[in-house]
């Protein structure tokens, strides 16, 4: 066998290990799209059902008499205040199912109605106190979790009588139940009820949280890059910031939340689970992100740049701020909205400082008590009843949108204004 045999056989080897090199890159890659796609898929399918709700439609009497109030007279806010709405829609429950009379079965029936049915008939009095004097008008109320699940699901549970599903079946054929688009979800705080919980709050409380983050950690954050790339001396010192601020940013969330329980709210006294503690916390785990990615791109600008602009008389804090950053700030967004991100979809340092507390409103300031939507989930996921399993799964959807779209804007931002040297 002469040399260029040789050759041919060691070449033909190589070849071939790098086909199958390409070849497991190639399998990799698809497995895991693959157990992405089939997560995506299974969140998605568990997700469906909290975004529609059961509803049963109650013939409601509004006449004084069935409401309490004197035959004459004005309808004042105090009169709607105080009527008994919980006795005229287990009336109206009563007048649907004459048959039910012993006190178990009158039980079943009133469990067919979601708690807040209450609230909601008070609502629409006070938002249209005309209504008070009429016979009876055809309302719609939210079904109780259990009988929403069961209708929507199909799926018998221990807690979904036999009697119960008669009923059920006597309301379809009078066309007196149906599925409809829950606009709660999006509109109302947490509950302990998963007919009447939403993810509104959250939705603010995170907001608030970002915005606190944002406002502290990149300023901070840049001006931190700024310094150590383009002012500090190199010594020790130096150095020795440098290798800390790498390890930071490999620290475990949870050590974040410890250190924000331990300073702002048992030294410094600030209010738990309140966004402006959320938004400190989160700025210290963001901090090294941003310096990091801030950093590469001040150092990706050409060194040429920076001594024309020193050529011809310019000073080095303009040479920083007139040409080097702007010509960097493509990178620095990239990196703060890839830190934002992180930080939205942290619950670890969260719990620490107690925003993993039942709120019911929604927060309308950085002080005010509130949750974020990881923190949301994670209640959620814990919660016995099994309708919270959707709201959880939506949950997790809203949060990946979120997250896809902050990512979706860092590509465009990289992509838009990236300067190729």
């Amino acid at each position: 066998m002469n040399n260029t045999d040789i050759v041919k056989q060691g070449l033909k080897k190589r070849y071939a290990r790098e086909k199958r090199f390409q070849l497991y890159g190639k399998l990799a890659v698809m497995v895991g799209f693959i157990f992405l796609t089939l997560l995506i898929v299974d969140i998605t399918v568990k997700a469906m059902p909290a975004f529609s709700v059961t509803e049963l439609k109650l013939d409601i009497k509004l006449d004084r008499e069935s409401l309490g109030l004197p035959e004459t007279g004005a309808v004042s806010d105090d009169m709607l205040s105080a009527i008994n709405y919980g006795a005229v829609i287990k009336q109206a429950l009563r007048d649907s199912f004459p048959e039910m009379t012993s006190r178990k079965e009158k039980k079943q029936l009133y469990a067919l109605i979601s708690s807040g049915a209450e609230f909601s008939l008070a609502a629409k009095l006070r938002a249209d106190p005309g209504l008070v004097g009429q016979e009876s008008i055809d309302i719609w109320f939210r079904a109780d979790d259990d009988i929403d699940t069961y209708y929507k699901l199909e799926t018998r549970t221990s807690r979904v009588s036999d009697r119960q599903v008669d009923m059920i079946e006597q309301l379809q054929q009078n066309e007196r139940i149906r599925i409809a688009f829950n606009s709660t979800f999006f509109s109302a705080s947490d509950s302990r009820e998963p007919e009447q919980a939403g993810i509104r709050g959250a939705i603010v409380g995170s907001f608030w949280t970002l915005l606190v983050t944002l406002l502290v950690s990149l300023p901070v954050g840049v001006a931190a890059a700024i310094y150590l790339e383009e002012f500090a001396p190199q010594n020790r010192f130096t150095d020795f910031i440098e290798i800390n601020i790498n390890n930071l940013a490999a620290v475990p969330s949870i050590v974040f939340g410890l250190l924000g329980l331990a300073v702002f709210i048992n030294f410094f006294g600030m209010p738990r689970s309140a966004p402006l503690i959320g938004g400190l916390v989160l700025s210290l785990m963001t901090l090294p992100t941003i310096i990091i990615a801030s950093r590469a791109a001040l150092k990706s600008v050409p060194p040429s740049i920076k001594e024309a602009a020193l050529g011809i008389g310019a000073s080095k804090m303009q040479v920083v701020f007139h040409h080097t950053l702007p010509l960097a700030m493509p990178g620095i967004l990239t990196g703060s909205i890839i830190g934002m991100a992180q930080a939205l979809g942290e619950t670890a340092p969260l719990l620490m400082i107690g925003m993993v507390a039942f709120i019911v409103d929604v927060p309308g300031g950085i002080l005010d008590s509130a949750t974020v939507l990881p923190v949301q989930i994670y209640l959620w996921s814990d919660s016995p009843e099994r309708a919270f399993t959707a709201l959880t799964a939506a949950t997790i959807l809203v949060l990946l949108g979120f997250l896809a779209v902050m990512n979706a804007i860092a590509i465009y931002l990289r992509k838009r204004f990236e300067r190729r040297w």
